[in-house]
């Protein structure tokens, strides 16, 4: 069995400066993890254990067409 990838991001230019600049020596997806974490706990996605909510709170609920 082969070992599941890790997805492709393409990045905008900029972001790639603000890596580049802003965390040197550091793994650019190593910084994009924590600030997709960071983000997600910030919005309300995350449970204090660090699981995704479900339901109200979370945004797996199916949303209404504008």
């Amino acid at each position: 069995m082969t070992a599941a990838r890790e997805p492709l991001v393409r990045i905008a230019p900029s972001t790639a400066d603000i890596l580049r600049r802003c965390y040197p020596g550091q793994l650019p997806a190593q910084v994009l993890a924590r600030a997709v974490r960071m983000l997600a706990d910030a919005d309300g996605h995350l449970a204090p254990d660090g699981r995704i909510k479900r339901g109200v709170g979370g945004r797996n609920e199916t949303r209404r067409q504008a």
